[in-house]
């Protein structure tokens, strides 16, 4: 049976953030930074099994924050969990990963393949979010505002 896969869809986000490349980067390598900038609005994020470098990766678990979403989750009550493969890290340029939603649900099988990007632009860099192979299970709007929030929270984090 061929997963529900929704192949045509990319979901994208962009942001121009007053830091280096590399500033921006290292926020990718450390476990701790990256829970703090991560998590959408209402959520908060644990990292864990955290390995940065290509064909390493790392297990994040979401939690919402108001209790009366605990019907959401999509890997449990009130908590969405992903496991993450780094499939391509070039440093200050870009990083591929490879994200695996753990839920029963089979609107959210498969990978998604999240490419970020970073490029220089006159007031600091140019930080873009592709996904590709959105599960089905993700509106378009809750994953470009998600994706958004993350990237306000990152610069917020290297400003």
């Amino acid at each position: 049976m061929r997963e529900a896969r929704n192949e045509a869809r990319i979901d994208k986000a962009s942001r121009v953030i007053l830091a280096s490349a590399r500033s921006l980067y290292r926020a990718f390598l450390d476990a701790e930074m990256m829970a703090n900038w991560r998590a959408p609005e209402g959520m908060t994020a644990q990292v864990s099994d955290f390995r940065p470098q290509a064909c390493g990766g790392y297990r994040m678990v979401l939690h919402y924050d108001d209790q009366r979403n605990e019907a959401f989750g999509k890997s449990g009550p009130g908590k969405d969990a992903v496991e993450v493969r780094f499939a391509q890290m070039l440093p200050e340029e870009k990083i591929v990963e490879e994200v695996r939603f753990v839920s029963d649900d089979p609107a959210f099988a498969g990978v998604m393949t999240l490419v970020t990007t970073f490029e220089k632009d006159r007031d600091g860099t140019r930080v873009t979010f592709s996904a590709h192979d959105v599960p089905e299970g993700i509106s378009a709007a809750d994953h470009a505002l998600g994706m958004a929030q993350s990237l306000l929270n990152l610069a917020r984090l290297t400003e």
